[in-house]
């Protein structure tokens, strides 16, 4: 090969450097490719009592481990040749159009883990044509949340808690404030035993303790954030202090009956939607109960450890019920493609719980935006390589289930 000496002007040509980002926040968040990533992130910028209770959950985190898992050992069986040049990602969800089959799920304490909470939550939803839930234990008002996102699909979450009257009127006033979907949450009689919060001291409002100073030392943010806004406040409790199980317990009831989702139901003027069935038997109990739609969750694995995994009840209870009502699936979902393949087995719509508050830590409503553009770009890059152009292409045949797990 015949050698010369470099052209300067080609040499400028090939070495084009990159204008550099000085909004560190941006720089961060775009330097994230996946949910994994954004996780990295929210876990340098967050004291550890506060990530902690975000990324933890009961007791071994098997339930979690094993949610996770099951949308990893997915196969997918494309069609090629297929002109997929456009898909489309919406479809109808409880009565109303969405942008993609995904909603932000109900979380506790949101405001704990970034300053801006259930606002960046809402606002992101609104942006992105999504529902936001607002969980009872959300640190927002439902009026605060309505009036920050008035054009945003608005979901909550329900716990019928000991003092019924308290219960009844979030129903009346998330009704009135113009949510349309009421999540009657099922799961929780009372609290998991979520050991990472107990090793950790974790209590509302944080307990200085000398752990948690050094824990704090490299995350002034973080406390700067926490001590210069608002103090916390909860949607429903009268009292925010103790340790979360304290906090949980006060909010649920073991007493929860059939005859609470009637009264519920007759207070209720929007879309009923059960959250957190775990069998078959109960998906079909609700269905004949006539509600809206049910949501297969074993609630983040943050109560029963070893609990059913959503993903692999899914392919039945849709086989079963699905023609009769709505079904949605949370817990595990960390990519794209653990929507599509829900949407292929029969779910009609999913939630993000954690992949969300990741977001929210790592960069707070940018953090959230970032969370929705990487799930979205997942879907239709997913969707692309499928070969299907909607989601009501998307058929069982898509996925495939590998066994890991077999009963004996």
């Amino acid at each position: 090969m015949k050698r010369q000496l470099p052209n300067p002007r080609e040499l400028f040509e090939l070495m084009q450097f990159k204008k550099p980002d000085l909004n560190a926040r941006r720089r961060r968040l775009a330097a994230a490719l996946t949910i994994w990533d954004l996780r990295a992130i929210a876990k340098r910028r967050t004291p550890r009592a506060a990530f902690d209770y975000t990324d933890g959950a009961a007791e071994g985190e098997l339930s979690l481990a094993r949610a996770r898992q099951a949308f990893a050992d997915v196969e997918f069986n494309p069609g090629v040749l297929r002109d997929v040049s456009e898909v489309d990602t919406s479809r109808d969800m409880l009565g109303a159009r969405s942008s993609m089959p995904l909603a932000i799920a109900p979380t506790g304490f949101t405001r704990l883990m970034q300053t801006e909470g259930e606002i960046a939550g809402a606002g992101a939803a609104q942006a992105a044509g999504i529902p936001f839930s607002l969980s009872t234990l959300g640190t927002t008002s439902i009026e605060d949340v309505a009036a920050a996102a008035p054009h945003a699909r608005t979901w909550f979450q329900l716990y019928v808690m000991r003092e019924r009257e308290v219960s009844y009127d979030l129903v009346e006033r998330a009704a009135k404030a113009g949510f349309d979907t009421l999540q009657f949450t099922v799961d929780a009689p009372v609290a998991g035993a979520r050991l990472r919060d107990t090793r950790n001291g974790f209590s509302i409002p944080p307990q200085l303790t000398a752990n948690t100073i050094i824990d704090a030392i490299p995350r002034p943010w973080w406390w700067y954030d926490f001590l210069t806004t608002p103090k916390l406040q909860f949607a429903s409790l009268a009292s925010t202090g103790g340790t979360v199980a304290d906090l949980l317990d006060s909010a649920m009831d073991p007493t929860i009956s059939f005859e609470d989702l009637e009264i519920i139901r007759q207070l209720w003027p929007g879309k009923l939607v059960i959250k957190g069935v775990q069998s078959l038997e109960d998906a079909k109990t609700f269905t004949d109960h006539g509600v809206d739609g049910i949501i297969l969750s074993n609630h983040g694995g943050r109560q029963l450890d070893r609990a059913p995994v959503p993903f692999h009840l899914l392919p039945e209870v849709a086989r079963e019920v699905g023609a009769h009502t709505e079904i949605g699936i949370d817990t595990g979902i960390m990519n794209g493609a653990d929507i599509v393949a829900a949407i292929a087995l029969g779910a009609r719509f999913t939630l993000i719980g954690r992949a969300y508050l990741y977001g929210l830590m790592a960069g707070g409503r940018q953090g959230v935006d970032r969370t929705i553009e990487i799930l979205s770009a997942e879907i239709v890059r997913t969707m692309k390589l499928l070969g299907v152009h909607s989601l009501d292409e998307l058929e069982p045949k898509h996925v495939t289930q590998l066994h890991r797990l077999l009963p004996r």
